[in-house]
């Protein structure tokens, strides 16, 4: 069995530092939602004209050179804020993108149900038309009436229509 393969031993140096992407992902997240906020652009404004002010004037000599520091100080903070910028957006994308995916499998999932039903309702439909009602019935009974009354030779009154209800019962020629 190979060293990389030994299931005993944890990976990686014994005391050495793991690295989490997901913590830096979180962190790099946390300052470019900062960056972007009208509080860090006001605590910028105050930072550099406090610099002008104090190093202008010359009442602390902080940078020798006039703004040679402070322009390093700015370059700095651009070299690592826009890495860091775009790592968040990165993450934003790939969240949007699952996002979007869960998004289509869940519209694929109702366009299904949808068509389901659409099929159901179409069944129905037909069915229902399929089905015998009262014109159909009163039709067959005309008909009946007029099978019977050829073959007996008695003229019966008016079949029974569905709006009128049973006639009461009249006694029939005696055989």
């Amino acid at each position: 069995m190979a060293r990389g393969d030994d299931l005993s031993q944890p990976r990686g140096a014994a005391g050495s530092r793991q690295y989490d992407p997901e913590a830096f992902g979180r962190f790099s997240e946390a300052i470019a939602r900062f960056l972007g906020t009208a509080r860090y652009l006001a605590f910028q404004t105050v930072f550099l004209a406090l610099w002008f002010a104090l190093n202008g004037f010359r009442i602390l000599k902080i940078d020798l050179y006039p703004f040679i520091f402070m322009t390093l100080l700015l370059s700095l903070q651009a070299a690592y804020a826009a890495p860091l910028i775009l790592l968040a957006q990165n993450r934003q994308a790939e969240r949007d993108q699952a996002e979007i995916e869960r998004d289509r499998l869940l519209n694929a999932r109702s366009l299904a149900d949808t068509e389901f039903l659409a099929r159901e309702m179409a069944a129905i439909r037909v069915s229902l038309e399929r089905k015998v009602d009262r014109d159909d019935l009163s039709e067959e009974i005309a008909r009946l009436v007029d099978a019977i009354e050829r073959a007996t030779g008695v003229r019966m009154d008016s079949p029974v229509s569905p709006e009128s209800g049973p006639e009461p019962e009249r006694p029939g020629p005696s055989a």
